[in-house]
């Protein structure tokens, strides 16, 4: 069914880009024609609608999203040329003086510009799967750090209980098996967000979305980070209006846990982490923010960037990662047709703001 459905959303697409095309290309060659009407009488006019047709095809070439449009756009600009511009008017005459090598010009130039924006788009793609294996690889390198250190201290807790069990106190013996069992419940965290990062990382992010209640995402959110961490200082504030948002309710209370938990966990000490929603003209806003110690600029742009996967978090913390990292935060939202921001509050700590639509923008086929 997944396959299914991508595969209609590739058609549709296509079809949308194709129709791009096609009007990129008659609304250029329209604008073009009516321009050189206007200038056809002048002292230089054949000379410029020459080059303005160049131009259009030049355009039309760079704009287009398939090879073929730059061609076909050459081929109409000779004919207009032709039937507008070229004695006798309103007639279509191919035994023109010059009329080869003009149209010879315009192909070529169209042909170049056409090669030249292939090769700069293979490039761009290129350089977006280069990246995302990096990403890939440093969550990789990451996640087997992450995964390694509590099943070591599992091991040795359990193994410490068993060859000890008639020598140890009872204390003793629960106060090890409670660590192993913080240290499991950590790497079943660590799972599920790798997961996530799994369906986020492939090709699209594959999202389920449905009118949800606003207000019950962000109660069921608070209610997993308060059994997480019960001493934690959140407070949750609701919008008095209802919001329903078109959403994958996993995911984004996924991000809106992640964003809690690097609060408590990298926010140094923390007093109060606030998570509030509310409208904001079309869209609502989610804010989760913390009187911790804040983040440097340049350390936000990494963070959003490259996020604490890649060695940041422990450089800067000292502590393991538990979050999906806020690249992986910020593309849920974008998939969501939504923005996330990071900043510094001006009374100390850090904000972090994302937005999603109330609206959804088009029904998928």
């Amino acid at each position: 069914m997944k396959i299914q459905g991508r595969k209609k959303k590739e058609k549709r697409i296509n079809r949308l880009l194709l129709l791009k095309d096609i009007l990129i290309t008659l609304v250029t060659l329209k604008c073009t024609t009516a321009i050189c009407w206007n200038l056809r009488n002048t002292e230089y006019g054949e000379t410029q609608i020459a080059l303005l047709y160049v131009l259009a095809v030049l355009l039309i070439a760079r704009f287009s999203s398939r090879f073929y449009f730059g061609l076909i756009a050459s081929l109409l600009a000779m004919l207009q040329i032709d039937y507008f511009f070229m004695v006798p008017y309103f007639q279509l005459d191919f035994s023109l003086n010059g009329y080869p090598f003009t149209f010879f010009v315009i192909f070529a130039v169209s042909n170049v510009v056409s090669m030249l924006m292939l090769q700069i788009r293979q490039q761009e793609k290129n350089r977006l799967e280069a990246e995302r294996e990096k990403l890939r690889a440093n969550l990789l390198r990451a996640i087997s750090h992450d995964i390694r250190t509590p099943l070591t201290s599992i091991i040795g807790s359990v193994s410490t209980v068993i060859e000890n069990y008639s020598k140890m106190e009872k204390e003793d013996s629960v106060s090890l098996l409670m660590d192993a069992r913080a240290e499991a419940q950590w790497l079943v965290r660590v799972v599920e967000n790798l997961l996530l990062v799994t369906k986020v990382d492939g090709v699209g992010i594959s999202l389920r979305k449905t009118p949800e209640l606003a207000d019950e995402v962000l109660s069921s959110a608070v209610l997993k980070l308060k059994k997480r961490f019960p001493d934690a200082p959140i407070e949750a504030g609701v919008s008095e209006e209802l919001l329903f948002i078109p959403m994958d309710a996993v995911l984004v209370e996924q991000v809106i846990c992640n964003l809690v938990e690097n609060a408590i966990v990298h926010g140094g000490q923390v007093s109060r982490i606030g998570i509030f929603v509310r409208r904001e003209k079309d869209k609502a806003l989610f804010l989760v923010e913390d009187d911790g110690k804040g983040i440097e600029p340049e350390v936000q742009r990494k963070l959003l960037k490259q996020g604490l996967y890649n060695g940041l978090g422990e450089e800067q913390t000292g502590k393991r990662n538990l979050g999906i990292g806020l690249p992986v935060c910020k593309s849920i939202i974008e998939a969501h047709k939504g923005e996330l921001l990071l900043s510094n509050r001006a009374e100390g700590g850090t904000s972090v703001k994302f937005w999603l639509p109330l609206e959804e923008e088009g029904k998928e086929a």
